[in-house]
């Protein structure tokens, strides 16, 4: 105990994951030679990483899950790290990932794409190789940003998920992404979706025109104190904002969206045309 170092988790996302290790570690009156054995590592990689003298890898954040007992659960220590290694998305969306995580009601709008939480691993794929056939990210980026919205799906399945709200400009359904085959199987996804019993679907046709208050993507997150965060992005930055004239307009204006939206079975119907219609 002498030579402890104390950490300030504040310091770096490392710091974080150093001070939840070692705290979750002595909160069950374990040593780190017992840690040790429960992780399969060795105690001086358990002590390099609780001071940041040492990085985790992803092998061992889910060695620690497996030790905690914290595998599945919406803060698992692989998050944690996936967190910790999200170069290939926007400033700002690493932060976001944890207020989604916490959420208890998800409101969505988005244009062009189909949003992350309902796309299919082979709609995302695409998404991402395209982006590496045109250089802006690594196919290991790619491959990591599959992997985090597996992650951010993975809290959808909670015994007690959250409420969601989407609704999505027509052209959501219209592109084509991934080839045929790839969006037969993602519109049969988004009609499995609008079956559940916490979501809502919508769909802001083309003709909404003018009357549609949103020219970008957006997303509302309500936590468990009622309160509320907005989060936007622009072509190179994610931004949450949580100043309550900010947010209240935003929630207004979604509200003048999902009056001006399809109802949630011309929503479906206007799926179920667009499945149809895919050669």
């Amino acid at each position: 105990m002498v030579n402890r170092k104390e950490l300030n988790p504040d310091a770096s996302p490392q710091a974080a994951f150093g001070v939840r290790l070692r705290s979750s570690r002595e909160a069950r009156g374990w040593t780190q030679d017992a840690l040790s054995v429960r992780m399969g590592v060795s105690s001086g990689h358990i002590s390099g990483v609780e001071t940041t003298r040492k990085s985790p890898s992803v092998q061992f954040a889910k060695a620690a899950d497996q030790a905690f007992g914290t595998a599945g659960s919406a803060a698992t220590f692989e998050r944690q790290w996936r967190e910790m290694h999200t170069g290939s998305l926007l400033e700002g969306f690493p932060e976001y990932l944890g207020h989604e995580a916490r959420a208890v009601e998800i409101r969505l709008f988005e244009i062009g794409i189909i949003p992350g939480l309902l796309q299919t691993p082979a709609y995302a794929r695409a998404l991402a190789d395209g982006d590496v056939r045109r250089g802006t990210i690594t196919p290991d980026q790619a491959a990591e940003r599959v992997s985090v919205l597996a992650d951010r799906q993975a809290t959808l399945k909670k015994p007690r998920p959250a409420t969601m709200l989407v609704v999505m400009d027509e052209s959501c359904i219209r592109r084509s992404v991934g080839g045929a085959q790839v969006m037969r199987e993602q519109l049969q996804h988004i009609l499995k979706f609008a079956g559940s019993p916490n979501t809502t679907f919508q769909i802001a046709p083309y003709d909404i025109g003018e009357l549609r208050p949103f020219n970008l993507p957006i997303n509302l997150l309500t936590q468990t104190d009622r309160s509320v965060i907005a989060y936007s992005e622009s072509q190179i930055q994610g931004h949450l904002e949580r100043e309550s004239s900010f947010v209240l307009a935003a929630l207004s204006a979604y509200h003048q969206l999902q009056a001006e939206s399809l109802s949630q079975t011309k929503s479906v119907d206007m799926v179920h045309q667009a499945r149809k219609g895919t050669p």
